[in-house]
């Protein structure tokens, strides 16, 4: 488990600095305009159709199922699987992503239709660039996911970060002639290298067109899918929803909401979704071994341990992130077309989203744990619950005034901490208690320390504000570095002397090497 987090989390540090550097792209040469909610729309179509398909698979039906065609003596039953699943996305993909091209006016209406009509035919002709990326998305996926169940983790965890490159090379080399398209372009290619990157860790594997509807994995499959895409395509909607009632407050809203987007995903991505992608092919063996034993102990003690991981670094990295959040935006994003007015808007978007990190970063262990049963309904039902808990937050304030940004945000925050909990109180009642295995005594050592670092570290942003600097860029990156260091060193130091376990697990994590 150590060895696939840390393979995992390297992938998502080199996708998390590419999508900065996607985004440092973005703010440079478009600014927080029209034009980036335009491309943010386009971008995410296809991105929802991914995870409605072949995203919403991989760790709810996947990875569970795969895992158990695995062994050797089974594999080309994996295969043939994995055979059909490939050729099944070609055949829905491509006339779907013809109705697309044939209909993109009027999904970008359904989507921003608050926007001005310039910035929906411009966000039209970005969706028939991007579209066809659905299908290299999703082919990717299926893949990531068999690798995955043979715990060959190393390339599938790049995938996020060459769809990044993609992204980031072609916008350097083409903004100019091109504007705003040649990241559309650039996601087209981005989505294609996925593929061609995993493709060297398939060099055993025989895959080929197939058709064949009669194995019985795939009733399994379907079975565990079949909430999933119900859950997902409410949140689907939800989130056209939200992007549509944003962009009523703005053409600048979905950029400011995505440039933040991109800050909180970051230290996610390095915590939650490496440790929950990690857990889960030992949750699912464990899960079987728990059937036929009648024990879940292993089971709840390795999501335990993935747990309390996960506590010890989100909390430091969100209060740093909060404190630190106006000196990050500047120094990253605030440079060419992005403006002090951009910066302000994209802190305060920042800061509200940062109120449900802490209960996302601990969902996800969770949502992973029912997968792991091959129960996908219980998260797909909270889910769906969840986007009323949602709509309802954001919409009540506009009973009373117009609707503004923050209530948007604040309406996420409240949505994901109703999940976590949720699946926290069904976690108890259906497959076991998790008391006395030091979930507690973890977060609270971690609070505290996390309190003392940004004491330190709001003392030190207050002495470096005083300083005279020679120039701009030498001022941002030390009024962002320095604290940073000295609030990671003090969190760091505390939690040492408190002796806290999962530390030492972390620099373990850090020390392994991946073999294959």
């Amino acid at each position: 488990m150590a060895r696939a987090a840390s393979i995992i989390a390297a992938g998502n540090i080199v996708s998390r600095i590419l999508g900065l550097a996607r985004d440092v792209a973005k703010s440079y040469f478009f600014g927080a305009t029209g034009m980036v909610s335009a491309f943010n729309i386009a971008a995410k179509v296809p991105m929802w159709f991914y995870d409605l398909l072949a995203g919403g698979m991989v760790s709810a039906a996947l990875v569970p199922v795969f895992s158990t065609y695995a062994r050797r003596e089974k594999r080309a039953e994996l295969w043939l699987i994995a055979s059909f699943l490939l050729t099944l996305c070609v055949i829905l993909m491509v006339p779907l992503i013809l109705l697309g091209e044939l209909f993109a006016p009027q999904i970008a209406w359904l989507v921003s239709g608050g926007m001005s009509s310039e910035m929906l035919h411009l966000t039209a002709s970005l969706l028939r660039l991007t579209l066809p990326a659905m299908l290299f998305l999703n082919f990717a996926g299926i893949l990531a996911g068999l690798l995955y169940s043979l715990k060959r983790f190393t390339l599938s965890a790049f995938n996020a970060a060459i769809f990044n490159l993609g992204i980031v090379a072609v916008t350097l080399f083409f903004a100019h002639p091109f504007g705003v398209r040649a990241m559309a372009v650039g996601l087209l290619i981005g989505a294609i290298l996925q593929v061609v990157l995993q493709i060297p860790g398939l060099r055993d594997t025989h895959l080929r067109p197939v058709l064949n509807w009669r194995h019985p994995a795939l009733p399994r499959i379907a079975r565990l899918y079949v909430p999933i895409v119900v859950g997902l395509t409410v949140d689907m909607v939800s989130r056209a929803i939200s992007y549509r009632l944003a962009s009523t407050t703005g053409d600048q809203s979905i950029a400011w909401m995505d440039y933040a987007t991109t800050l909180m995903q970051f230290p996610l991505g390095l915590t939650s979704t490496a440790v929950s992608i990690a857990i889960l092919p030992t949750l699912a063996r464990q899960a079987v071994g728990w059937k036929l034993a009648d024990d879940n102990q292993d089971f709840l003690a390795t999501l335990a341990h993935g747990l309390r991981l996960v506590l010890v670094l989100i909390i430091p990295a969100t209060v740093g992130l909060f404190v630190l959040a106006k000196p990050v935006v500047a120094l990253i994003f605030e440079h060419g077309d992005f403006l002090p007015s951009d910066t302000a808007m994209t802190t305060m978007v920042l800061r509200l989203y940062l109120l449900g990190i802490i209960a996302a970063a601990i969902d996800l262990p969770l949502i992973n744990a029912f997968y792991a049963r091959q129960d996908a309904w219980t998260p797909a039902l909270v889910g769906l619950t969840g986007v009323f808990v949602y709509l309802a937050a954001a919409l009540t304030p506009s009973l009373f005034r117009q609707m503004q940004l923050s209530d948007l945000i604040i309406a996420n925050a409240i949505q994901l901490s109703f999940h976590a909990i949720t699946m926290w109180i069904l976690l108890h009642r259906r497959i076991g208690s998790l008391r006395g295995l030091r979930l507690a005594y973890t977060s609270s050592r971690a609070i505290l320390s996390a309190g003392a670092m940004a004491v330190l570290t709001i003392a030190s942003l207050w002495a470096l504000g005083k300083i005279d600097w020679p120039n701009q860029i030498l001022s941002e990156l030390v009024i962002v570095v320095l604290p940073g260091a000295i609030g990671a060193a003090t969190y760091l130091t505390l939690m040492n002397a408190m002796k806290v376990p999962e530390l030492g697990f972390v620099r373990q994590l850090m020390r392994i090497r991946n073999p294959l």
